[in-house]
This record gives structure tokens, sequence and C-alpha cells, in this order.
């Protein structure tokens, strides 16, 4: 993990910290053999003065369970749409240092690249600890798209104006869709496809349901 920027700043600093990382993002697939997945939640406790992360591995592909890590902190930046990784990602480190051996890739509950400066919460963790990411969010932030298929697996890309950014993705038949987006070093059709094979029976993936019941504290 590289210590690449403050986190005591202000909103100002904060957007021009984003539109500096975002030249630094890959979209490419960047990443050796994937053994490991990781998902990565953040809640809050205390009227929101508690920031409390959490971070759970599961094997690939069988999705079993190997290690997980939680950590608190105090919160100290306001809550800012499009900002969200500077309230957030501080207290995702701490969990992250806690793991015996980091993960080869991470599903981020939030956006990658579907954001309004190409700095969302996956890209921006990405860039931090130099691990592949993936933005799996449930709603979107920015962006258009057409109507997505039904079933399970249907697919329509995410568009700012003519670029792509995501994908609107149905992980489950009849149940509405998730928002998939590249964070670091993963293309979009990798995106797709690990988002996918991470999906069993929920619309969200196994890492995202396990670290989020971590970081709601139900495990």
């Amino acid at each position: 993990m590289i210590n690449i920027h403050p986190w005591n700043v202000t909103p100002k600093q904060a957007f021009a910290i984003q539109d500096k990382l975002a030249g630094t993002v890959i979209t490419r697939d960047a990443f050796g053999t994937i053994r490991t997945v990781a998902g990565v939640d953040v809640g809050f406790e205390k009227n929101n003065t508690i920031t409390s992360s959490a971070v759970a591995v599961l094997s690939y592909p069988a999705l079993e369970f190997r290690e997980c890590a939680v950590a608190r902190r105090k919160t100290t930046f306001p809550y800012i749409p499009g900002l969200l990784s500077f309230r957030e990602i501080p207290a995702v480190l701490d969990a992250l240092k806690k793991l015996k051996q980091p993960p080869d890739i991470l599903l981020c509950d939030g956006q990658g690249i579907a954001h309004p400066r190409r700095m969302g919460i996956a890209s921006h963790l990405g860039v931090i600890t130099g691990l592949p990411s993936i933005g799996v969010a449930k709603s979107r932030l920015i962006g258009t798209y057409e109507p997505v298929g039904k079933n399970r697996g249907n697919w329509s890309p995410l568009l700012d104006k003519e670029e792509i950014i995501g994908a609107v993705l149905r992980t489950r038949t009849k149940v509405k869709p998730l928002f998939i987006s590249p964070g670091h070093r993963v293309s979009l059709k990798t995106a797709i496809r690990m988002t996918m094979a991470c999906c069993t029976k929920y619309r969200l993936p196994e890492t995202t349901r396990c670290a989020h019941a971590l970081a709601s504290g139900n495990i």
C-alpha cells in the first residue's frame, strides 16, 4: 500500500486529488492467476461518528471462506456525494492491513470508473493498494443505459456521453441489475465475468454479502 496523499483534506483538495489519480487508473487486465477474491464493505455506527469497514476473503472459484478483517475508526470526512472514498477508505486500509495475505482481487461495494471524475472507491482503493479492483454498485451514480434484458447475465453498456464507463448487469433473473465498472487493473469484460462468477443464488456477489454482514456486525 502506498501513502500517496493525505486524507485530512478539504473537499476542494479531494476533488483535485481525484482528478490527479484518475490518470493512473488502468482499465485493462493486468493481473496473474486469481485464487482469492475479497469483498469490501463499509458501514457507520453511533450516528455516523464511527466508520466500520470489513474485508471478507473467499477462495476462487469455489467461493469458500478464507479469512476476514474488521476495522473501526472515527469518521473524519463529511458525507459528500462523489467523495465517499475519502470518508471510507482510511478504515478499509486498516482492515486490509489485518489480513494475513492480500487478496488477488477486490470487489468493492461502490463505483469504479463510473464516477464523474473516474475515481470511485474501487478505483481509488485499487490505485492506492496496487490491487486489481472492481466496482459493484447497487445504484447508478452517473451515466445512461438502454433497458437490460430480464435474464441472468444480460447487460447493457453504461455510457457517459459516448464513453463506456461500465455495465448494467442482471445477476439474477427478473431482479434489479447491478452497476459494474472497472476499478483498477481490470477490464470491463473481466469485471462482468468476475461479478457473475461471484454471484450464486443472490443479486449481490458472495464477497459483498459476506463483507456487508461483517461491517453490519451480523457475523
